[in-house]
């Protein structure tokens, strides 16, 4: 007869692998805001028995500050260099989840430290998808201008020629949070693990 593998003990094996073949290296949730990146990466971070980091959450602690009140006090270019450092000082901090505001990835600087630190994951949403989403909240700076629906589309128009340079890219949208998060297992698994059994 068969052995029967049970689907927990199946889903434990993967994440055990992931997470031995991650070593010293984050994972790190890209996309727009509205994406899903702290509610998957609180999941994933969960799964993988990583700690999990928002990095929105670690600025306003070095800041002192909220998100919205750095906009409005020192701009988005002063929030964008804080942002920058933080981000490095989690990643050097040793393997997490990490989720990311939405503009960090369009840094070259913060790009480039992703990709030589971490295993990036593009966590992709349409305009309908985000909209309902963040439409209730008022903690989005960009969003606070006369048309937050045309101001979704122009960054989603700038932004995912930028998000395509993640290492995986996995669709967000209206489907039970477990299900994003075994589709992020699968990817994880197949690019870090697939490549270690072919050599």
């Amino acid at each position: 007869m068969p052995e029967i593998t049970s689907p927990t003990a199946a889903n434990t094996s993967l994440d055990a692998e992931i997470s031995a073949a991650l070593g010293k290296r984050s994972i790190v949730l890209v996309g727009m805001m509205g994406a899903g990146k702290s509610t998957i990466g609180r999941r994933l971070s969960a799964r993988l028995r990583l700690p999990f980091l928002d990095a929105d959450v670690e600025i306003e602690a070095a800041a002192g500050m909220s998100v919205p009140d750095i906009f409005e006090t020192h701009g988005e270019s002063h929030f964008r260099d804080g942002e920058a450092r933080v981000i490095a000082r989690l990643l050097d901090s040793g393997p997490a989840v990490l989720a990311t505001g939405g503009g960090a990835f369009m840094r070259e600087e913060t790009r480039s430290r992703i990709g030589s630190k971490a295993v990036s994951i593009w966590l992709k949403a349409d305009a309908d998808i985000i909209m309902k989403r963040v439409k209730r909240r008022a903690d989005r700076p960009l969003l606070q201008t006369a048309d937050p629906a045309a101001t979704v589309g122009r960054l989603i128009e700038e932004r995912e020629p930028v998000y395509q340079h993640a290492d995986l890219t996995i669709w967000s949208r209206d489907v039970p949070h477990e299900k994003i998060v075994d589709e992020c297992i699968v990817a994880l698994h197949a690019l870090l693990c697939n490549k270690r059994t072919a050599t």
